[in-house]
């Protein structure tokens, strides 16, 4: 795997790709392919009249030193919610085309919890992709792609977004300081329909918020909450239809009424197992 600097250095132009349809799914677009060898993409370089993307503040997230530059453009932060299967990846990927149609550069970036399909690429279910940077933490970003590669930079996507502990820090730093447009895609809710992460906190910070829904699994209907078909218990369980469901309100509330009746049956079959073993072991000096 080629280092940051090295990939840095191999920075090339995007060219533009039209959506040809305005259909869901993406996999027969042009940009259905690999589109980027580098986590950045770069239009040219812009004419002395273009504005620069500058940055302002008093302070910022990564702790470095205000700009004296005046005041540019001003950011913007959208983000997309949904549960699993909802096709937020693929709204994330179609909207940062379209950014890069209006020629922005781009940069993508995805938690490196999720190793489902490419480590160093987002990948839809239906198997589009665009390459990306794997972070632990968006802090880091800067120092991994260098501080004149962000300057440049006009859009960041961030997938997964709902495993950054330091997302609205990093949102709100990169819109309002820094004039990026932020793009977040990410689950709203985990699959006790609980905040899930810091994706509902950016919120308040966003100019627009689309709410995406599946299609249940078992009837057909709108779902907007996700199903899980485990008896695992953490939050945090990286995993695609093997796992999870998309479900609509009714079956969500059955599906879990079903669950909790199997645990009870598992553990009363458990508890029978043990009183069993613990009785035998008793009985045997007896028998000897």
């Amino acid at each position: 795997m080629h280092s940051i600097s090295s990939t840095m250095r191999s920075l090339h132009f995007l060219h533009h790709l039209p959506i040809r349809s305005p259909t869901p799914r993406i996999k027969n677009h042009s940009f259905a392919k690999p589109l980027l060898k580098s986590p950045v993409a770069l239009r040219p370089s812009p004419s002395p009249s273009s504005p620069a993307v500058r940055s302002f503040g008093a302070t910022t997230f990564d702790g470095r030193d205000p700009s004296p530059e005046p005041r540019g453009p001003a950011g913007e932060i959208h983000v997309i919610v949904g549960p699993m299967f909802a096709g937020k990846t693929t709204a994330l990927l179609r909207r940062v085309l379209s950014e890069v149609d209006k020629g922005r550069r781009v940069a993508m970036i995805k938690s490196n919890k999720d190793t489902r399909y490419a480590v160093d690429s987002i990948v839809t279910h239906d198997g589009a992709r665009m390459h990306c940077l794997a972070l632990s933490e968006l802090s880091t970003f800067r120092t991994n792609i260098g501080v004149e590669a962000y300057n440049k930079l006009d859009v960041i996507g961030i997938d997964e977004a709902q495993f950054f502990e330091d997302l609205y820090d990093f949102c709100r730093s990169a819109a309002d300081l820094d004039g990026k447009i932020v793009i977040v895609a990410g689950l709203d809710g985990d699959f006790l329909r609980r905040k899930f992460g810091e994706v509902l906190d950016i919120i308040p910070l966003a100019n627009s918020v689309t709410k995406l829904t599946a299609r249940c699994e078992l009837c057909g209907s709108p779902a907007s909450f996700t199903l899980r078909k485990t008896q695992e218990t953490k939050t945090e369980l990286v995993g695609g239809a093997d796992v999870y469901m998309p479900v609509c309100r009714q079956h969500y509330v059955n599906g879990q009424v079903v669950i909790e009746a199997a645990r009870l049956v598992l553990e009363s079959k458990k508890d029978a197992v043990q009183l069993f073993e613990a009785a035998a072991a008793a009985a045997a000096p007896l028998s000897s």
